[in-house]
């Protein structure tokens, strides 16, 4: 069992050789349809396994495609990564399609949009509302302190 270190090393070592990959060595047509980037790397234990968890801008069909031409190159990128990479045993990749990315977008034009529906007039008059009560308070300690 490695340690949690190392783990987080061949990880990222991972990460990055994948991330290049995908920029020169996959040849895969399928694979340029949609803007795809690796998030995270996700390595078992005992360094046997590797979910590449990839993001991949497009519509639904070019996620599609895209998930399908890495499912198709996962032979190539597990011998590329044996030759770049020096392990005693290659891990054997699975390619997870990772959407946090979109709900967190999601979520963000949520709250603009809550915060837009919110009427100015609302917001103005609670500020002022709050000054005056501010300003009533000061003027009562004030008069409070010459007693």
């Amino acid at each position: 069992m490695a340690t949690s270190r190392r783990v987080s090393r061949v990880s990222e070592l991972i990460k990055r050789e994948v991330s290049q990959m995908l920029l020169s060595g996959i040849k895969d047509d399928r694979v340029g349809t949609g803007m795809v980037s690796v998030t995270d790397v996700d390595v078992s234990g005992d360094l046997q396994h590797a979910k590449v968890f990839v993001s991949i801008y497009g519509s639904d069909e070019a996620r599609e495609e895209t998930m399908a031409g890495l499912k198709s190159a996962t032979g190539y990128v597990r011998s590329e990564l044996g030759q770049r990479v020096r392990l005693r045993r290659t891990p054997e990749v699975i390619f997870v399609e990772d959407r946090s990315i979109e709900r967190g977008t999601r979520v963000l034009s949520l709250i603009n949009q809550l915060s837009q529906d919110r009427k100015p007039d609302d917001a103005a008059a609670e500020v002022d509302q709050d000054a005056d009560d501010w300003e009533q308070d000061l003027v009562g300690a004030e008069d409070e302190d010459e007693d």
